[in-house]
């Protein structure tokens, strides 16, 4: 009788700590969030095709990282099936070309774009009865492309404009894990894959022509703080 008190007191004191998912809850994130572009480019070989010879094949556009905060909703259909709602603010990057060995343009950089990329992933939670959850997602993203103007500031296209897609749809991987708290807290730590491709136009002349299909392809690494409701 003793060891059953003692037992029940035990639970009594632990339980309260953990608070699960359910059917129903809502959970809402907030996080610092590394966005890590993983940029594709192949300007030197675009440029030299379509336009001139003004750029070494190995030429190409970098995107470089930003640290971000970041605000996502989650709903759960039961207690292993959510989806998440990621609304991040706009996230600045600036655009360089990097690798150009003619000095005819040169390495420069070209300015800055913003991207504002909301995603919706479908996530699967392994252990929701758990003080450790992992889980692991899949969904869609689009990328609103603003501020998205650039522009050559030296070398033989010095003053030419650069302009960016206005938007870009494609597919998010997604990894985590909730760590559960009392009252409804949790902790959080996720990473992201973004499937994030746009094309890169010059004013040539009066008219746009494409110099570049640009793959960002971020990953995006992510720590904070949740509350369930």
């Amino acid at each position: 009788m003793k060891k059953t008190l003692v037992a029940l007191a035990l639970a009594s004191t632990i339980t309260p700590l953990m608070a699960h998912a359910e059917a129903g809850d809502w959970v809402v994130r907030a996080r610092v969030v590394d966005v890590s572009p993983n940029t594709g480019s192949e300007l030197g070989k675009t440029v030299n095709a379509n336009v001139a010879p003004l750029m070494s094949p190995g030429a190409q556009l970098e995107v470089d990282s930003n640290v971000i905060p970041e605000v996502d909703i989650s709903y759960y259909f039961t207690k292993h099936i959510a989806a998440e709602l990621i609304l991040a603010i706009g996230t600045r990057h600036d655009v360089s070309i990097k690798g150009d060995s003619l000095a005819t343009v040169g390495n420069q950089n070209l300015g800055s774009v913003n991207a504002l990329p909301p995603t919706l992933t479908l996530q699967w939670h392994f252990n929701p009865d758990q003080t450790i959850d992992p889980y692991v997602g899949a969904g869609i993203n689009y990328t609103a492309m603003l501020d998205r103007k650039l522009q050559f500031s030296s070398g033989a296209l010095a003053g030419t404009d650069i302009k960016v897609d206005n938007n870009t749809f494609g597919y998010a991987l997604q990894a985590g894990v909730d760590i559960n708290l009392k009252d409804g807290w949790l902790i959080n730590a996720d990473v992201k894959y973004v499937d994030m491709n746009t094309d890169v136009k010059m004013n040539n002349g009066g008219s746009w022509t494409k110099i570049d299909s640009l793959d960002i392809n971020p990953w995006l690494f992510g720590v904070g703080v949740g509350k369930r409701f």
